[in-house]
């Protein structure tokens, strides 16, 4: 043990079962926490957690094309052709004929999908918000390490995608 009766950085290195399944379980709890909110949004819309998703990443990337939405995603073609032709229908998202390539389909919110995203994005933001003020930088700092760390490769180029295009 560290001074102060805390844990070593070493010692963290040896971590037991029952400590990785109590941080597991945490995810488990905590995805459940942050995705709360957003659901009962969707819900009242008729919506789910993939059309959620969708709008997310077609926010963070206008113009985006289908299939970086599908590698991003990791759906079916099948999977997202359905949510996205419901989201269009709905007026959500605004999908444009590629101007070099006429196969691809960019897609971008409209104002009524950037309107439900900010809504969604908001109530995650708040419960992040005061978990990250109540833990403090230092947990901050750790916790996104540890949430980078335990990406797939794929994922991770993504994700720095992402933070390099303004986030």
């Amino acid at each position: 043990m560290a001074e102060g009766g805390g844990q070593s950085s070493e010692s963290l290195l040896f971590l037991h079962d029952e400590q990785l399944r109590q941080g597991i379980e945490a995810m488990f709890f905590d995805y459940r926490g942050l995705t709360a909110d957003p659901d009962r949004i969707l819900e009242d819309h008729a919506y789910g957690r993939a059309d959620h998703r969708a709008v997310h990443f077609i926010n963070r990337f206008p113009g985006t094309t289908v299939n970086n939405l599908l590698a991003i995603l990791g759906v079916t073609k099948q999977s997202l052709n359905r949510v996205l032709r419901s989201l269009i229908e709905d007026g959500l998202v605004e999908s444009r004929v590629g101007t070099r390539d006429k196969r691809e389909r960019h897609l971008f919110l409209t104002e009524a999908g950037a309107a439900l995203e900010r809504s969604l994005s908001e109530a995650q933001r708040k419960r992040m918000r005061t978990a990250y003020r109540a833990a403090g930088p230092e947990a901050v700092v750790g916790f996104r390490q540890v949430l980078e760390a335990m990406m797939d490769p794929e994922m991770r180029a993504h994700f720095d995608e992402a933070k390099d295009s303004g986030g």
